[in-house]
């Protein structure tokens, strides 16, 4: 509003928009860093809980992108036409529509949680949790950093650093480094592959927000789908894992070589009593 009145000095002008749908983005944008702040906090809690909380910053992402399309209207009363206007409308009905169906299935993917601990005492417990901690401070440093830079370059270069998706790039590594240090107190394989599988959907969101408007919001849609069968998958998997092992250990060997569970007569070799 200050810029449309002509009441800034030249240097601040021509930096300063002065479209009134811009002040809708920077507005979901602030809002967004919150959330990340909230992300990057919550990742010493559980790595389901910031596996769905990146979805959530995802689809508010392609709600602001939604918006982002009003900026290209450069009147007001918005007048569009078929011609001029088609590109914008398509481009926020695909985004607003994939925003709502991860919406949704981040219903089904927090249901399905059960939050079992992987570690076996309270003090291995422990060092998990202050591990993640301290990548969750390291990645905290990160995001702030990313910000200052992109801010500052704004100004300087007009072009600023594409911030969410380098974040988000930042984000695939902080995963991966989860799913190692967790190979420290679990090596079992429905754990490592629920880890990352989720690692995997974070990858498939980088694309998303790389690629083709259409494309990536259809990828977008197609991780948060995959998030979800991984959830899934992980829940059917582990009590049959756990009844395998419970099975296992029923009928394991004595230090006689002979099998836990036989009656008498058939470690004898007689018949049944």
């Amino acid at each position: 509003m200050v810029n449309r009145q002509g009441w800034l000095p030249p240097s601040l002008e021509n930096t300063l928009s002065k479209n009134h749908f811009v002040a809708i983005d920077v507005a979901f944008t602030l809002f967004l860093v919150v959330e990340l702040i909230g992300l990057v906090v919550g990742l010493a809690t559980s790595v389901a809980k910031t596996a769905g909380k990146q979805f959530e910053v995802f689809s508010l992402i392609l709600l602001r992108r939604s918006f982002k399309e009003l900026s290209k209207f450069n009147v007001e009363p918005i007048v569009w036409t078929f011609e001029a206007g088609r590109e914008a409308v398509q481009y926020v009905v695909a985004d607003a529509t994939s925003a709502l169906l991860i919406f949704v299935s981040l219903g089904f993917f927090y249901t399905l949680q059960k939050h079992k601990p992987i570690t076996k005492t309270d003090i291995e417990q422990h060092y998990f949790v202050s591990q993640k901690k301290l990548v969750s401070n390291v990645l905290l440093l990160i995001l702030l950093g990313l910000g200052g830079y992109t801010v500052v370059s704004s100004f300087m270069a007009g072009d600023g650093l594409p911030f969410f998706n380098t974040f988000y790039t930042v984000l695939i590594f902080t995963d991966v480094l989860i799913v190692l240090i967790s190979l420290r107190y679990s090596t079992t394989y429905h754990v490592v592959f629920r880890n990352s599988g989720y690692a995997a959907a974070t990858v498939m969101i980088r694309l998303a927000l790389a690629g083709p408007r259409y494309l990536g919001a259809a990828l977008g849609v197609g991780a948060a789908l995959f998030n979800l069968g991984v959830a899934a998958a992980y829940n059917y998997v582990t009590p049959a894992v756990q009844d395998s092992h419970r099975r296992n250990l029923e009928h394991k060997p004595t230090q006689g070589g002979e099998e836990e569970g036989r009656l008498p007569a058939e470690k004898e070799g007689g018949a049944p009593v």
